[in-house]
């Protein structure tokens, strides 16, 4: 069986930074555990796939290790491939997932434009393996999917060098480090190693947790971010209340067959 496969950089502008993720349209599923297999192949932090569903498409991701529940770089990465590579002609594109449907608006400025769930993040007992990993003490633990970690400023972000061992065995998908930035609103990384990820370069979903945080700290609901991985990337945000908007650029860089 011969499976189209793109490979796009998301949230950015210029290949060999952002977010790579591997991209599957299919006709019909495959079984889970060959998609999985497909994705550890790939060893990229998501490999999304997806198939027609009506007027819209069901979209699954999945990391080296695990299906997961939400992902943005894949989900914008998919959508500029209908749009770019598949000859997709509407302004919107409709995805079925996990976390219910989400929509991909292609923006007249070139960006894509994600509409996704808004995750709060909420007062929380931290696992008593989090703080000794991460080697530095946060200002503030809060939760959601994932440990939320409030530092001082972004030198304390970048400097950050995690146990990703320790790390592995907390008891939440993962962890988001987070402070204001000083050329943006605010910056991020994340490191979700028991996923079989230990540093995801630009994280869509994880913005669903950063923005409203954000967007209630600073008292405005359009922000600009960047995620501060080796890659790097840009992130637009605005905080809609019970959802977020996240948009980003994307740009190819593979385009090939699978054989299965």
């Amino acid at each position: 069986m011969r499976i189209p496969i793109y490979q796009v950089d998301a949230f950015t502008s210029r290949v060999f930074a952002g977010n790579p993720a591997a991209i599957c349209p299919l006709e019909e599923w495959l079984p889970d555990e060959q998609m999985q297999s497909i994705a550890a192949e790939n060893n990229l932090a998501e490999t999304a796939f997806f198939a027609r569903r009506g007027d819209g498409f069901d979209l699954r991701w999945f990391t080296p290790m695990v299906e997961v529940d939400l992902c943005g770089h894949a989900t914008l990465a998919s959508a500029f491939v209908l749009f770019e590579k598949l000859d997709y002609t509407g302004e919107s594109i409709t995805f079925s997932t996990k976390s219910g449907m989400l929509s991909v608006l292609r923006r007249e400025d070139g960006m894509l434009e994600m509409d996704f769930p808004s995750r709060t993040p909420v007062p929380c007992s931290p696992d008593p393996e989090l703080v000794p990993a991460l080697d530095l003490v946060p200002q503030l633990v809060l939760g959601n999917r994932d440990y939320f970690c409030v530092f001082k400023n972004e030198d304390d972000v970048r400097a950050l060098k995690p146990d990703m061992i320790r790390l592995r065995n907390i008891d939440r998908f993962a962890v988001i480090a987070t402070a204001p930035g000083t050329d943006c609103d605010f910056v991020s990384r994340f490191f979700a190693p028991g996923q079989g990820v230990d540093e995801d370069p630009v994280t869509g979903s994880a913005h669903c947790t950063l923005i409203p945080y954000w967007s209630e700290r600073l008292g405005k609901r359009e922000l600009f971010a960047r995620q501060l991985s080796r890659r790097g990337g840009e992130i637009y945000c605005e905080d809609r209340g019970l959802r977020v908007g996240i948009a980003g650029n994307a740009v190819l860089y593979l385009e090939g067959t699978i054989e299965v």
